[in-house]
């Protein structure tokens, strides 16, 4: 799903940057497989607990096919972060520590420390070449827009699929194996 929102943002901005009227080529910026997991359960557990309700850990693992130990992993994560709050017991499990619509995309991926970098130029070090890169400024601007969505989708928003998508063949979400 997030792949889905990346595609979008490329194919806005490398439109309109390329000259001529020639498209540029869209370019895929790929998650790691905790962000992956970590959305994924996130939106379980958005859609299966009511009211607070603790869910199982193991419940959610199953139901997104994702090994229960790393699950518990990315989740203690998230709860020192102060986005889940956790039950111990028979009846226990985890559930969101506010509701879903305070809780952005970008928020859970800096809570698990995984930043969205576009090459080796925007990362914290910097470019050496920042000032001669013909491309630097299109990558800082395409960062920028991605942070912009994340920081505006909710997890409610991916829970309940409310995002809207382009009527465009090329964001077919049926043909989408990426999984996010």
């Amino acid at each position: 799903m997030i792949l889905i929102l990346i595609k979008i943002v490329a194919y806005d901005i490398l439109s309109r940057v390329v000259k001529n009227g020639q498209k540029g080529e869209i370019f895929f910026v790929k998650f790691s497989t905790t962000a992956r997991y970590s959305l994924r359960a996130m939106s379980d557990l958005c859609l299966h607990s009511k009211n607070f309700e603790p869910v199982s850990v193991s419940d959610i693992a199953s139901r997104q096919n994702i090994p229960v130990n790393y699950l518990e992993q990315l989740f203690g994560k998230l709860r020192r972060g102060g986005l889940l709050e956790s039950v111990r017991g028979a009846q226990g499990g985890y559930f969101l520590a506010r509701p879903a619509t305070e809780i952005n995309i970008a928020e859970i991926l800096e809570t698990l420390g995984e930043p969205v970098i576009f090459g080796m130029c925007q990362t914290e070090k910097g470019c050496e070449n920042s000032s001669t890169c013909p491309t630097f400024k299109l990558w800082r601007k395409v960062k920028g827009s991605v942070d912009e969505i994340l920081e505006q989708t909710s997890l409610e928003d991916i829970a309940y699929r409310k995002i809207s998508l382009p009527d465009d063949e090329d964001f077919d979400t049926d043909n989408d194996k990426g999984g996010n």
